[in-house]
């Protein structure tokens, strides 16, 4: 039904930026809500930020509010991460998930489709 792929990663100092990008095939993309979530080795999944489907609603965890904003462009079927005063401690994995369109939930375990994951290393 949705396939997602991210891209945008690599290495950033400390205090740079980077922006991530999940473009998505399928047509119920628009319906969906949509999350990125970060694992960094040994650690569990966890929540970055989510974006709903047509009103457009966001939240986002309190370790990146205001630093981090999510974003989407459904005609063309991209949800972006926008990320400003990186820290190391936010080297991980970076994913894209997406969940049914009524769901609001910063559980992994409710995000039906994930993409393959895009690194972010940030040095210090």
């Amino acid at each position: 039904q949705v396939q997602l792929a991210e891209s945008g990663g690599g290495l950033v100092q400390a205090g740079g930026s980077l922006t991530l990008s999940c473009a998505a095939s399928g047509r119920i993309f628009s319906d969906s809500t949509m999350g990125w979530f970060r694992q960094a080795p040994g650690k569990e999944r966890e929540f970055v930020a989510l974006i709903r489907g047509s009103a457009g609603g966001t939240y986002d965890a309190a370790s990146v509010k205001g630093r981090f904003t999510i974003s989407r462009d459904n005609a063309k079927t991209t949800v972006y991460l926008q990320m400003n005063t990186l820290k190391p401690e936010e080297t991980a994995a970076y994913y894209c998930a997406a969940a049914p369109s009524y769901a609001y939930s910063i559980m992994a375990r409710d995000y039906n489709y994930w993409g393959q994951g895009t690194q972010v290393t940030v040095s210090s």
